[in-house]
């Protein structure tokens, strides 16, 4: 009984030294993670100031302020979405900026976009999606090309993106697209906006789309779908095909769904 009893103590002994052996690698595990991102955050600190410096020396003709070439949000996130490449940060800023001033997108508003929104082919909604990301709806079936100068439904793309991102809540950075497909045509095609949609994305609001919803997709979509996914490249794997009941059920709630999916 002694032997049993100086066995189980020996094992216990063990065990209890393995145990202590665990929580001190986690321990150090822990405080090696912490200073890994006090490290990277440091380190891209560093990072957008030597942008915003050479912004500062090269670029003096790019305004500043919100969205400018000072505003280091904005720089830190255009470093993210270029690997913390300072040279493709910014290029891909100055572009940004340039075009942000020549389309006066500060100046955009409820009143300048109103000729487009009346149309309903596309809306900021009013809650967020079961992930809190703020939600712009799309009606390809309400858009007819050349129904309306293409500068005013540009406008009406640029001013909901702007008003979905004002939505964002602490600690989301992305938005959902639903394009409600139902009673799509050939005549609601429009290739010169897809491909300005896709420069606004990829230029201008890069890495802010999260996700793509074509919903009740008709026959008749697949071939167009087909020819624009080589103008969309990589925003193509955004995309999910999915029904009205999807949408329901795994994006909304029953107090949040859009109105327009509640039936």
């Amino acid at each position: 009984m002694s032997i049993r009893l100086s066995s189980t103590l020996f094992a216990a002994s063990i065990n209890f030294k393995n145990s202590k052996s665990f929580y001190t690698d986690r321990s150090r595990n822990c405080r090696f993670s912490v200073r890994s991102c006090v490290s990277d955050s440091q380190n891209a600190h560093k990072l957008v100031l030597e942008v915003k410096e050479r912004l500062a020396k090269d670029c003096t003709s790019l305004p500043i302020g919100k969205n400018g070439r000072d505003d280091e949000e904005m720089i830190l996130w255009f470093l993210k979405d270029r690997r913390f490449s300072v040279d493709e940060a910014i290029g891909k800023l100055t572009k940004a900026i340039k075009w942000r001033h020549e389309f006066k997108v500060n100046e955009l508003s409820e009143d300048s976009v109103k000729t487009a929104a009346e149309t309903g082919k596309a809306y900021v909604h009013g809650f967020l999606d079961m992930k809190g990301r703020p939600v712009v709806i799309v009606a390809p079936a309400k858009h007819i090309p050349g129904l309306l100068d293409p500068i005013e439904d540009e406008k009406l793309c640029v001013f909901l993106l702007e008003k979905a991102l004002s939505k964002l809540p602490a600690g989301q950075h992305k938005i959902l697209g639903i394009f409600d497909l139902r009673g799509f045509s050939s005549q609601n095609a429009d290739l010169k906006f897809l491909t300005f949609l896709f420069d606004v994305f990829y230029y201008y609001y890069p890495s802010r789309l999260d996700e793509v919803l074509f919903v009740d997709a008709p026959f008749i979509f697949q071939p167009i779908w087909q020819i624009t996914k080589p103008v969309v490249k990589s925003y193509a794997s955004l995309v999910k095909f999915c029904s009205v009941e999807t949408v329901r059920k795994e994006y909304f709630t029953e107090e949040t769904i859009p109105s327009n999916f509640t039936s």
